[in-house]
């Protein structure tokens, strides 16, 4: 079984963007997910991870996240390898998300973002 769950902060604004045949849109942007331990220094590291978003869902998380938004989401690992122009072998791995969650004060949002929509409605369109 290929399962991810992740809870992360979006570390830039994420943009929606159109595949080349024009036909599916698709947003693709980092989170910074917490581990569960701290350093030695006392501090709390986090992993940066890539996200790609498809389809209308992809819509509505660049319509209303933006840096700093706190996102929980589940999805499954793609994994890949490509050269680069050197003749290098580079590896990639990306979370494929299928569902999320906004996380955070909705009452803040809303101010913010000056609308009345159901977040949770539009995330399972």
């Amino acid at each position: 079984m290929n399962k991810i769950v992740l809870l992360g902060k979006l570390i830039k604004d994420p943009e929606l963007r159109t595949l080349e045949e024009g036909n599916k849109v698709f947003t693709r942007f980092i989170i910074a997910v917490d581990r569960n331990f701290k350093a030695q220094d006392g501090t709390r590291k986090s992993d940066l991870i890539p996200v790609t978003f498809w389809g209308r869902k992809a819509e509505v998380v660049c319509q209303y996240l933006k840096k700093g938004s706190y996102i929980s989401l589940s999805g499954r690992l793609r994994t890949g390898s490509y050269e680069d122009k050197d003749g290098n072998k580079k590896y990639i791995a990306e979370v494929v998300a299928e569902d999320f969650k906004f996380v955070g004060n909705r009452r803040n949002e809303k101010e913010n973002n000056s609308s009345e929509n159901n977040f949770d409605e539009l995330a399972s369109n």
